[in-house]
């Protein structure tokens, strides 16, 4: 898929992926989840054609959810934010190291890391040192 485009976003307050389901059962229980930003994506369409939004773990890339929506929300202060609707499904991902962001960035589909098979929870991040010359060298 040419047209389609993933977003990444630190989990912020989330040490390992349980936490974010956790606190997103808490909040939605069963509904979908959202992530509310106050920037709405330019390339939504590119997102909705099948994107993910993918979680960064104390620095390391662990999940994904796709991305069901983008919708317009009030906030408190009167200003309209965008909605990210995501998918109850989180799917573990490979991990891959990310330094700190503010806010969410496009992912292009071929920086995405894959997703683990089915029932394996987790992976180990590689030592950074070499996470970065397998990055400098196309790998990674």
């Amino acid at each position: 898929m040419a047209d389609m485009v993933h977003l990444i976003k630190l989990c912020v307050g989330a040490e390992k992926v349980e936490d974010l389901l956790e606190w997103q059962a808490s909040r939605y229980g069963n509904g979908p989840a959202m992530h509310v930003t106050r920037m709405w994506p330019k390339r939504g369409d590119e997102i909705l054609n099948g994107g993910s939004l993918y979680w960064v773990f104390k620095g390391a890339v662990l999940a994904r959810q796709r991305v069901l929506e983008l919708s317009e929300v009030m906030g408190a202060d009167g200003i309209v934010r965008c909605a990210i609707v995501l998918d109850r499904e989180v799917v573990r991902t490979e991990a891959m190291m990310r330094r700190p962001f503010q806010g969410w960035r496009y992912l292009a589909i071929d920086d995405a890391p894959r997703d683990l098979p089915k029932g394996r929870t987790r992976e180990e991040a590689l030592p950074r040192e070499l996470s970065v010359a397998l990055s400098e060298i196309g790998l990674r």
